[in-house]
Order: structure tokens, then sequence, then C-alpha cells
């Protein structure tokens, strides 16, 4: 089959998936106020791979097929490979303003780097690695879109899963001949609306004991299975809004975010990656360079992401000439230096990728590891930032509507400033205000900080992995060092003595 169009991708949709928002079912996501802009936004970034211009740079050909698939795709055989997929991540996420996070090239990267190491899955005489390969090539030659689940719900955060009394975390009840049964939830399946697979993966750590088991497992199922349902967060979409320039990033930006119900859901075998076994599970990233990879990713969105909200700055001080103050030529170098950080790590950490013993490339985990605990502070900085140079006029700034309604003359002089007229000003103004006050800038926010998982529990995983026996030997060294300069004669008779 190869890469999709996006005709292709939003038929695609129309497939009868269990999808409820605002107490109701939704019949089709296509058309859906709430979800048929985002579902048209996914259809343009599939669309883009058959732009004449740019299908070298977001497909390559099939190893097995010599079809044109996704370059999200790839597995990395050389530092070029690595370059060549941040390019490719980098187009689609500039088309989004790096607001679309969960875009299919995340779960498309997430599942190459899982299927590198796919050896690491059969153990115990099982063949659930073979399994894993098969299902990349599976979503490798059919374009497919993903969305993944990793946490428990919030229940009662106090214990573990398995002893917690309401038991409504999702696990194995029982297994047959055709696959595992599972049943309870998981949070947060975002861009569920708008996929076709549902990847369950382990993320929280689980005890190596017999009634933690039922708990540790993985697989990939299609979104409409049977017994699947997902349970979404009213919209940002300000579905009142008088002008779609109003809210322009959230009216075809909102990925969605849900709960999963699985409800007696049958997995079969040939979807299993892992079945009861936590040793597995809490070693995942260990075993697997998946972390590095998808790190990349988001790193190449959090650079999408720092770029677009600089020129949001930069235009927005142009328009009324506040650039001209050096507080906020001050204000403005900071988002400069955001951007260039971001830069700057995503190029160390393919400088210094590593290779192993099958020649795939891997980015360097600590530049990578930086961005991603850096950005959330940044980004919200970066909203604090739009809103400071914003100020009285993003309060202010009416619907692009009223260029149209009988005012529409004291709104076209009074709306004006010295760089912009009125329409370009309300138009850039209400882009700033959905990009850093809003409630789509609301839950990017929120996203930022969580998406990568729970920061404290980061840092600590940060110090822990982090090699400081170097830098306390070197601590350790200088004091014996100066330690062994004294001279009770005094200093001055030191100081020559070392270079008698």
């Amino acid at each position: 089959m190869g890469i999709r169009t996006g005709k292709e991708f939003i038929s695609s949709m129309q497939d009868g998936r269990t999808i409820y928002i605002d107490g109701e079912r939704i019949k089709d996501v296509t058309t859906d106020p709430r979800f048929a802009d985002a579902c048209q936004t996914v259809g343009e970034l599939y669309e883009m791979q058959h732009d004449p211009k740019l299908i070298d740079k977001m497909t390559f050909k099939s190893p097995t097929t010599g079809d044109r698939v996704g370059t999200s795709y790839i597995i990395p055989k050389s530092v070029d490979d690595l370059v060549a997929r941040r390019e490719m991540v980098k187009t689609w996420m500039d088309s989004t303003c790096g607001m679309f996070g969960r875009s299919p090239d995340f779960m498309n990267i997430n599942m190459t780097a899982y299927a590198t190491s796919w050896k690491a899955f059969n153990r115990n005489g099982n063949n659930y690695g073979d399994n894993l390969w098969k299902y990349y090539e599976y979503i490798r030659e059919n374009d497919i879109s993903m969305t993944h689940t990793l946490i428990n719900p919030q229940v009662d955060r106090s214990k573990p899963v398995e002893q917690q009394s309401k038991d409504l975390a999702a696990k194995i009840v029982k297994e047959t001949d055709a696959g595992m049964v599972i049943k309870g939830a998981r949070m947060v399946t975002t861009l569920c609306a708008f996929s076709h697979e549902l990847m369950v993966f382990p993320s929280n750590n689980i005890a190596v004991s017999e009634e933690a088991a039922p708990y540790a497992y993985a697989f990939c199922i299609p979104i409409d299975t049977p017994g699947l349902k997902f349970i979404c967060r009213p919209s940002v979409i300000h579905q009142n809004a008088a002008s779609p320039m109003d809210f322009p990033l959230s009216s075809r930006l909102d990925e969605g975010d849900a709960m999963v119900i699985f409800d007696n859901v049958l997995v079969p075998w040939e979807r299993v990656f892992i079945h009861r076994d936590p040793e597995m599970c809490n070693s995942l990233y260990s075993k697997t360079n998946t972390m590095r990879h998808t790190m990349h990713q988001f790193s190449t969105k959090n650079l999408a992401k720092s770029e677009y909200m600089m020129a949001l700055a930069f235009r927005m001080a142009k328009s009324t000439k506040i650039d001209v103050h050096l507080q906020v030529q001050g204000m403005l170098a900071e988002l400069i230096q955001y951007a260039e950080f971001v830069r700057s790590c995503l190029r160390a950490s393919e400088v210094d990728a590593t290779v192993d013993e099958d020649g795939v490339y891997t980015p360097a985990e600590m530049p990578l590891w930086t961005v991603r605990m850096m950005f959330p502070k940044m980004f919200i900085r970066m909203c604090e930032i739009i809103q400071i140079i914003g100020a009285g006029g993003l309060v202010a700034v009416p619907s692009y509507a009223e260029l149209k309604g009988e005012v529409s003359e004291d709104v076209e002089k009074y709306f004006e400033s010295v760089n912009a007229d009125s329409p370009t000003r309300i138009k850039l103004f209400r882009l700033a205000f959905d990009s850093a006050v809003s409630s789509f800038s609301g839950r990017q926010q929120l996203y930022e900080r969580y998406y990568s998982g729970d920061p404290v529990r980061l840092a600590g995983m940060l110090y822990n992995i982090y090699d400081k026996d170097p830098h306390t030997d070197r601590i350790d060294e200088m004091l014996a060092d100066l330690e062994d300069r004294q001279n009770p004669v005094g200093s001055v008779t030191a100081f020559k003595a070392t270079f008698d």
C-alpha cells in the first residue's frame, strides 16, 4: 500500500469506532464539529507526503516492497538518517506550529525504535519479539496512524496498582486459545479519534509478583476493536466563535485526549509483545533505545514550537513598535535563546549518536534529556512573554467578525497600529491569544509538563542514570592536589618551588 493520501486517511476514520464526548457517542469524527477540523489537519499531513517537492524528504522506499513509506519509519543506519528523519518531523511540526505533538510521526518513531530491539522481547521461549517485528512492518507498509496509552487511572496514587481497593486499571482477566482478554481502564489516549491503532505498553514500575503479573503486558490492537471505548475530555474548540480567525489554532489543532475502557477486549496472540512479565516491563527502556529515539522526535517538535512562539513575539512587538524598548528586546532575546538551545541539543544528539551491534544509530541521550527537562519551563515562559508583549491588547482585541459588522468603520480606524492595519492586527492578536492565553494554550502548557512523564520522577531518573563518578572524582583529585601543594614556609615559597 505505502503512503496514504489525505483523502484515504480521512475515509479510513469512518470505521464505527466508539468515541464519546459531552455525553454522546460520535457517529463520524470526520464530520462532527468537535473533531472534523483536526481530522482534516491530519489528512493534510498525510497529503504532504505526496507533494513532489517534499516526497524525497517525507518518504523512502520500503526495503521489502519498494513502495514509498513514511520517513518516520526509517531505521537509522547513519547520522545522515537521523538528520533526514528530524527534517521530516520538522516539516510536519512547522505546519502545525509544534502544537500538534501527537501527529503520527510520534508513534511511528516510537514503534520503530521498539522494533529495532525486537530480540529483547523474545523471552522465556516465547516469540513476542517476532510479533513486534511483523507488526512494525505492517504499520510501515500501511502508513498507520497510532495512539497509545501507558498510565493507569488516578484512583489511589499512594499504592501500587495491584494493592488498590478499587480494581479499575486495565489487566489480563483470562487467556484463551485466540488471545488474552483485557478488562479495565487506561489513560491518556491522545489522538484516539484520528488513529487506526492503539498501542498499550507499560509505563509505571510493576512489582515482580504473582498479584502484579496481570498488569504486566504490551500489545497493539485496532481502534475499532469490539469492547474498546474512548471517553474524551470536552473539546477546546470555541464552537460559538463568530470567525474561524478568532481561535485559529484551537479550531484545527485539538488532538483530543481520552480515557480508554477495555470491556473484555480480546487481544490476539499475534498482537501480544509482553505477557505477564513484570521484569520485562520494568526493564523496557533499559533493554531498548526507544526513549532516546522518542526524545529526538519530541525535541524536534519543541524546536518547531519555540521557533513559532519566537516568530509570533517578533511580529507582535513589531506591530506596535514596542521592540524599540530594551526590556522588550531582552524578552525577545530569551525566545531566541530557547530556540537555539533546543536546536543545539538536537544537533549534539545526532553528532554524538552511538551505533549498536545491529548497525542502528541512536541519538545521544543527555542532550535530549536536557531538552526534555527544560522545555516545559521554557514553554510556560514563552507564553508569559507573549502575554507581557501583548498586554491589554490581548484582552481588548475583538472578534475578526467585527470587520464586517455594524461598527466595522470604527474597528478599521481604532484597532490599527503603527505597523499593522486593523485586519492584520486583529488576526495577529487573536492568534497570540489562542497561542498563549486560551484554553487551547492551557492544555498545551499542561501537555508540556506531563506528556513525557512526571517531572519529579524524571528528575530523579536523570540523576540516577547520569554518570556522576568522573565529576566527583575530579573534585577529590582537585582537593588532593591542593593539599599536596601546601607548604609550611608560606604560599610565596610554595609558588616559587612549583617552577624551580
